[in-house]
């Protein structure tokens, strides 16, 4: 059997990446655990850092603060745990989103009786809600949700009211899902499970009045042409937790956190077929990119319970902290408020653009970069 770093005795024979890994691993545990038993206004680092076996400066060198030691508990939580297929009778968005409800609902306690110890989750809203430097990031992780269901749901559409924008129904189960979470954590109980699937599949019959509107064209930046080598560096999709070819014809969007509803824009105006590629980057990585992972990966096993792998949207979902991928796309700079895009055409960059509108100016810029 190979021996892993975890298996060594001999600390002095770990490399120094490897050894900061094992102690990032023991706070995420001890973390997990604090948060579990105490909630988070009750957690203390220092308590953290006892249960980890290291020293409080420990903990900060590989989290910022406590908050975003949170975050990175609950993405750790959410990208560990497997999510099961859709029921093989999906076929219907009203199928689809009776799967979604029931996977969510699943989680809910039915009353007092039940433990919610070692549920650090339970916490989540109130800790978003605190401060504004969360509380938008966070309603554009969920608008990104939205869409992405959105395009779902679009997918399982056949027959009458096929290529009608769902957004918007997407939108509204996800209100009442999120609100039915939070009710059932306030009051165990109140609200019957069986109920709030119902009221999920009877969203699958609302009609949204309009279909999705380019931006305002005389806000929109003109895409610039080139003639540039594309060369980027490897990369996961996070909803699919698979490798994402880069290279393929389409269109990849640099966006941060307060962006992500610009994904919309690159699907709709995108060539049929073109691969579009969001990459999320943020001004904070150290807190806000946990809680980016945390609400992609739970958008992740959604889709994975509720929908057949036809449905999935033609988009993928990056994760940048580092701000790599985006230097490779000619940003060499970040913020939470970044939205730039590049045409990509037979492996090189052909057209791009930056600024509000990048992403409609980019999909819809023809080779040479002319509209």
């Amino acid at each position: 059997m190979t021996e892993s770093p975890h298996d060594r005795s001999d600390m002095g024979r770990l490399t120094r990446a490897e050894v900061q890994e094992l102690n990032r691993r023991k706070v995420l545990e001890a973390a997990r655990e604090e948060f579990g038993e105490r909630g988070f206004r009750d957690a203390k680092i220092d308590r953290i850092a006892e249960r980890a076996g290291l020293t409080r400066g420990a903990v900060y060198s590989n989290f910022p603060g406590k908050r975003a030691l949170y975050f990175a508990v609950l993405a750790d939580i959410a990208g560990r745990t497997p999510a099961s297929a859709p029921p093989a009778s999906v076929d219907t968005v009203r199928e689809a989103l009776g799967a979604l409800a029931r996977a969510r609902v699943a989680r809910f306690p039915l009353s007092d009786d039940d433990d919610q110890h070692d549920n650090p989750a339970r916490d989540l809203p109130s800790v978003v809600l605190a401060d504004a430097q969360t509380r938008q990031p966070y309603a554009q992780l969920l608008k990104l949700d939205a869409i992405v269901l959105g395009l779902a749901l679009e997918g399982m559409r056949r027959g009458p009211g096929a290529g009608q924008r769902l957004v918007p129904v997407a939108e509204a189960v996800l209100t009442l899902l999120h609100g039915a979470d939070q009710l059932a954590a306030a009051a165990p109980g109140f609200a019957d499970p069986f109920q709030v699937v119902a009221a999920c599949e009877q969203l699958a019959e609302l009609s949204p009045d309009g279909d999705w509107a380019p931006p305002h064209l005389p806000y929109v930046p003109k895409a610039r042409p080139g003639d540039e080598a594309w060369s980027p560096p490897p990369a996961t999709d996070a909803l699919r937790g698979g490798a994402v070819g880069l290279a393929d014809d389409g269109v990849v969007a640099v966006l941060g956190l307060h962006r992500l509803e610009a994904v919309e824009e690159a699907v709709r105006a995108a060539a049929p077929g073109g691969a579009v590629t969001a990459v999320l980057v943020t001004g904070e990585p150290g807190e806000l990119g946990p809680l980016a992972r945390l609400t992609v990966a739970e958008l992740g096993a959604g889709l994975r319970q509720a929908f057949p792998e036809r449905a999935w949207p033609h988009v993928r979902l990056v994760h940048d902290e580092l701000g790599v991928l985006a230097a490779a796309a000619g940003v060499s700079a970040v913020s939470d408020a970044t939205e730039a895009a590049v045409r990509i055409e037979g492996g090189r960059v052909v057209a791009r653009a930056e600024g509000r509108g990048a992403c409609y100016a980019a999909a819809t810029a023809a080779p040479g970069g002319r509209h």
